[in-house]
């Protein structure tokens, strides 16, 4: 079984692969017209969107229960619980709502996926994935257990 650091670093790992696998889909895509027209760069683009903020999820609800804070009772909680317990700073939760929210969109109500809304995202949104992550890392960086080694989520080097 995967203890915390390795899920969180496993979960670090993927969210790296996919955000320059979206990076690649954005030179592919370089027009709107190009992307529209592009079934599957589409249907890639969503999936590797969908992936990498699931992963961001998975590292929340890591962090979360690691560190004994309240349940997330939504995908959207997670990222409002990471706020309270300031892992990460207010001004990010925005975004990451609306990262749950799209993640939802992408899952349950995907004949209502907008192309040109997924497009701006592939375009202008993809560093919010890595603020995302260095947050993590700063924090579980910021953690780290001196009297207890090897114990935290602190030795993590993604």
């Amino acid at each position: 079984m995967e203890n915390a650091d390795d899920v969180v670093a496993s979960r670090l790992k993927l969210l790296a692969e996919y955000v320059d696998e979206l990076h690649g889909y954005q030179i592919q895509a370089i027009s709107f017209h190009t992307y529209q027209d592009n079934k599957m760069l589409r249907r890639a683009v969503e999936r590797a969107l969908q992936v990498a903020v699931e992963a961001c999820l998975d590292i929340g609800r890591r962090i979360i229960a690691v560190e004994g804070f309240r349940y997330p009772e939504t995908n959207q909680d997670v990222f409002r619980i990471l706020a309270e317990e300031e892992v990460m700073p207010a001004n990010l939760l925005p975004t990451l709502l609306e990262m749950a929210r799209f993640r939802n969109l992408i899952v349950h109500d995907y004949a209502r996926i907008d192309d040109a809304r997924v497009y701006v995202i592939l375009n202008k949104r993809l560093g919010d994935f890595d603020a995302f992550a260095e947050v993590a890392r700063a924090y579980l960086v910021g953690n780290e257990n001196p009297e207890l080694p090897g114990v935290g989520l602190a030795h993590l080097t993604v």
